[in-house]
């Protein structure tokens, strides 16, 4: 009956550490973590997609929405890109250009709820402007 009690306490949309990179551990705050661990990924992923040299016909400034799981392991899996027509179109190897960047990322640390380490699943957006 305590269990069941303090199972329905839980706030299960929430952790108490998100996931993280070794560059993240001076952040003090739940937020900083999270603000550095976003931007550590977007940095990445802008840093690999600016490698590449894409050629389109026309311009192309989209938001593509990657939905992400990083496993109790730290191991991070793509579940969905949503991409526009046009811009799959124009670029027909987004997808592949993405995953690939995914692939180089740095070590991550799972979630923390309760001190367990958790799955958790979120979006990320990443705009692409290309001229």
């Amino acid at each position: 009956a305590i269990l069941k009690e303090e199972l329905q306490t839980f706030n299960w949309n929430e952790v108490d550490e998100y996931p993280s990179f070794s560059k993240c551990d001076s952040a003090t705050t739940k937020q900083e973590r999270k603000q550095c661990f976003e931007s550590i990924l977007t940095s990445h992923i802008t840093g690999v997609l600016q490698k590449d040299t894409i050629v389109v016909s026309q311009d192309i400034e989209d938001t593509l929405i990657l939905q992400l799981q990083i496993s109790e392991k730290g191991v991070l899996s793509v579940l969905s890109i949503n991409v526009d027509s046009l811009t799959n179109q124009e670029i027909p190897n987004i997808k592949d250009l993405l995953l690939h960047g995914l692939d180089s990322l740095p070590k991550i640390f799972p979630a923390l709820k309760r001190g367990q380490q958790v799955k958790t699943e979120f979006k990320l957006p990443v705009i692409i402007n290309v001229n």
